[in-house]
């Protein structure tokens, strides 16, 4: 009996369905689609997906959209033609393109994550997302070159990345904890500051400048730097390699720059060559340029090495052209490396031979005769 009232129902159902144009709805007349089933990626990061929901029947489906299996702390949004949507409305033989992003925390474990994207009672689209990296929660503060070399006239720029793995946005203070006369400078876009502000997982770029002391010794220095917040910080370590600074000084012992000499007579002037750096000296080239067919020799010619903060004696054998005329001319003497260089002028007068000056002084005397003999000749007449 029970087994006929099924057959009648069921013959009923179809002329109904027949009479008024219903057709039965199968569970796969809505798929879902999309090429990125299985993604790599590391933690803090934005997925996005472009889901296609296509409906395969002749009548308008509403599809309820939703995700299922994802762990508590992961989220994510579901879009259509710009809005938030949770649920879709598809034309008969017609499809939806909806955009689906998921954010990957930043606290996570390395590993494989599957879950479901819902397409109502439809279909469903398993997806998988790959983590390949163990993830944190913490600041992070980096430089592809940490150490730097230079003499203590040197300013060094070290370029940095403040880096913010947390998924807040976040204020971080600088602080650099240098030796005594250091000057430290933080800059973010080219503006010296003393904080920046960095958004949720992202990064800024910043550039640290120091500049030493003068005469600072040679030797190597730490410089730690950080950037921190009430919840988190992150350190950076520096590291300078004074060479020590370079200082010549070209010099007379007791500082006098003057001299005289006799047109053509050679006469020696004691110099000195002070090292006034931190830094070894090497390679003294001793220079001198002045009047035409004038010449200057030195001893020794060239100074080899010359320490921090001392000194060698040099002579220079000056000449002056036989042919110089009485007068004040001056010569110019130089001490010079690659790293520094000193000149100094000096004033040489030129006087009068002695021999002109017994000439001259014979001629006088001559013409004081001649007046004096034609004043005895002629003065009675």
């Amino acid at each position: 009996m029970s087994g006929r009232i099924k057959q009648i129902v069921s013959i009923m159902v179809l002329v109904y369905s027949t009479t008024f144009g219903i057709q039965a709805s199968p569970q796969d007349s809505v798929r879902l689609y999309t090429p990125q089933t299985k993604i790599s990626t590391t933690p803090g990061q934005s997925l996005d997906y472009t889901i296609t929901v296509i409906n395969n029947s002749s009548e308008i489906r509403n599809v309820d959209l939703s995700v299922a299996g994802l762990p508590g702390s992961w989220t994510y949004t579901i879009k259509s033609g710009g809005w938030s949507v949770k649920q879709i409305s598809v034309l008969p033989k017609e499809k939806q393109l909806i955009s689906f992003r998921l954010e990957v925390p930043l606290k996570v474990n390395k590993g494989i994550y599957r879950f479901n994207f819902l397409g109502g009672n439809y279909d469903v689209l398993p997806l998988e997302v790959n983590v390949t990296e163990q993830g944190t929660f913490k600041t992070e503060f980096t430089t592809d070159q940490p150490n730097m070399q230079g003499n203590s006239n040197s300013s060094f720029t070290f370029n940095a990345t403040l880096t913010n793995r947390t998924a807040e946005k976040q204020l971080y203070s600088f602080n650099a904890y240098a030796p005594r006369g250091w000057n430290v400078t933080f800059k973010a876009n080219y503006q010296a500051v003393t904080s920046v502000n960095v958004e949720a997982n992202a990064n800024t770029a910043i550039t640290i400048e120091i500049k030493p002391p003068d005469r600072t010794e040679a030797g190597k220095y730490k410089i730690p730097v950080t950037a921190s917040t009430g919840s988190t910080s992150a350190n950076l370590d520096l590291e300078i390699v004074i060479t020590g600074t370079y200082g010549i000084e070209f010099t007379t012992p007791s500082g006098l720059l003057s001299t005289r000499l006799t047109a053509g007579q050679e006469k020696k002037i004691d110099l000195i060559v002070n090292n006034t750096g931190t830094a070894e000296l090497s390679g003294i080239n001793l220079n001198f340029s002045g009047p035409v067919n004038w010449t200057v020799e030195f001893e020794p010619k060239k100074i080899d090495k010359l320490a921090a903060n001392q000194s060698e004696k040099v002579v220079a054998k000056l000449k002056a052209d036989k042919k110089a005329i009485p007068g004040d001319y001056m010569a110019y003497l130089e001490a010079s490396t690659p790293e520094a260089t000193s000149k100094i002028s000096y004033r040489v007068t030129v006087e009068t031979p002695l021999l002109w000056g017994w000439i001259g002084i014979l001629i006088i005397a001559a013409a004081l005769g001649s007046v004096y003999y034609l004043f005895r000749k002629y003065g009675r007449r």
